[in-house]
C-alpha cells in the first residue's frame, strides 16, 4: 500500500504542476514513428510488461497475444479468444478483454487462466473491448458488440454498456449506459478521471436515438471512494485505445492517427503513423517508448516525457 501511495502522490503532483502547450515539448527531439514487426492481421491491446521487458499485444483474427522485444523480436505469446485489450492489474497479471469468449480473463505470470466476469444479471456479455484497473482492484470495461458480428451468437444484455466489477467479490454494476460504441476506457494519473471513447452509431443500435452518435471522447469525475462523478467535458473526436502519460496528457488513436491532448481535453496535436493505428501504450526500460499497434503492425516513437505504469501493491 505504501508503494501505491508514493506513487500516486507523484503522479499527482507531476499532473498539477507539469505540463506541456505544443507536442514538439513530448516528443524526443528528432524522432520519428518506426516499424518493429508487421504480417499481422488486427493489432490491438498493447501492454509492457516490465519484468520481461517485453511488450504484450493482441492480432485480434489470429486469436493470438503476441509479444515482441528488442532481444526476441516478435514471437507469439499465446493462443487467446479473439483479444482485445489489454492491461496489468495491481499484483503484474494479465487482464485480457476476450472478443469470441465474451469475458475477461486473468493470466498469471505462470499462464495460469481465471474469467473475471463473462456475465450481467445472468446474461452474457456481448464482447468486452477494453479495461482499466482502479486502485481500489476493481476493473472497469467497456461492452460493445463487434465480436458478435459475423457470428452466430447474439446479444443477450439490452445495451453497449460500462460497467464496473469488483474485484474481490466480482460483483458487476453498470456505471455508464447512455454511450453508443463504448471503446478505449482509461483513468488519469492520479485516478481522478475517467476517459471513454465513444466510436459513433451504427445501423444496428438496438437503441433508435443512439444510431447516429457521433465519435467523441467523454471525460467523468472519479470520487475518492472511487464512484463515477459528474461529466467534466468531451472531446469531439473519437478514439480506440488510449495511453496516459505522467502529464496527464491523453493519446489517442483515431483518423489514421495518434491524437495528444492535455489532461482538459485541449489538443497539442498529432502523429502520424504508416498505418492507422488502434492503441496505443507507454513501455520501455524508463516507459519513454510510445508503442502504437496499427492494423498489420508494431510500431513506436521515443518521447520525452513517461508514460504511467500500474501501481503494484
Amino acid at each position: 500500500m505504501i508503494r501505491i501511495f508514493i506513487s500516486i502522490l507523484i503522479t499527482f503532483i507531476i499532473s498539477s504542476f507539469g505540463f506541456a502547450t505544443e507536442l514538439s515539448e513530448l516528443v524526443a527531439p528528432g524522432a520519428t514513428v518506426h516499424k518493429l514487426a508487421g504480417g499481422m492481421k488486427f493489432t490491438e491491446g498493447p501492454v509492457w510488461l516490465p519484468e520481461k521487458q517485453s511488450l504484450v499485444f493482441s492480432d485480434i483474427p489470429n486469436s493470438k497475444l503476441m509479444s515482441w522485444s528488442s532481444s526476441k523480436g516478435l514471437t507469439v505469446f499465446r493462443e487467446s479468444e479473439n483479444a482485445n485489450g489489454n492491461i496489468l492489474d495491481l499484483h503484474g497479471n494479465l487482464i485480457s478483454c476476450q472478443h469470441s469468449g465474451r469475458n475477461i480473463i486473468r493470466i498469471t505470470p505462470s499462464g495460469d487462466e481465471e474469467t473475471i466476469v463473462d456475465s450481467y444479471n445472468g446474461k452474457r456479455l456481448n464482447s468486452p473491448n477494453d479495461v482499466a484497473a482502479h486502485l481500489d482492484g476493481s476493473f472497469w470495461f467497456t461492452d460493445p458488440p463487434w465480436g458478435l458480428w459475423g457470428s452466430d451468437q447474439s446479444p443477450e444484455v439490452a445495451g453497449h454498456w460500462v460497467y464496473r466489477v469488483d474485484g474481490k467479490t466480482k460483483q458487476v454494476k453498470t456505471v455508464i449506459t447512455d454511450l453508443s460504441m463504448p471503446n478505449g476506457i482509461i483513468f488519469s494519473p492520479d485516478y481522478r478521471r475517467l476517459y471513454v471513447a465513444d466510436t459513433g452509431g451504427h445501423p444496428k443500435h438496438p437503441v433508435e436515438a443512439l444510431r447516429n452518435a457521433p465519435d467523441v471522447i467523454r471525460c467523468y469525475n472519479v470520487t475518492r471512494a472511487g464512484k463515477l462523478g459528474k461529466l467534466l467535458f468531451t472531446i469531439d473526436e473519437g478514439s480506440d485505445g488510449m495511453a496516459v502519460d505522467t502529464l496527464g496528457n491523453l493519446y489517442t488513436t483515431h483518423a489514421g492517427k495518434v491524437g495528444v491532448f492535455d489532461k482538459d481535453g485541449h489538443k497539442l496535436g498529432t502523429i502520424d503513423c504508416p498505418e492507422g493505428p488502434a492503441n496505443v501504450t507507454f513501455g520501455g526500460t524508463d516507459y519513454k517508448t510510445l508503442f502504437i499497434t496499427a492494423r498489420t503492425s508494431l510500431y513506436a516513437i521515443e518521447m520525452q516525457v513517461r508514460g504511467v505504469s500500474t501501481p503494484r501493491k
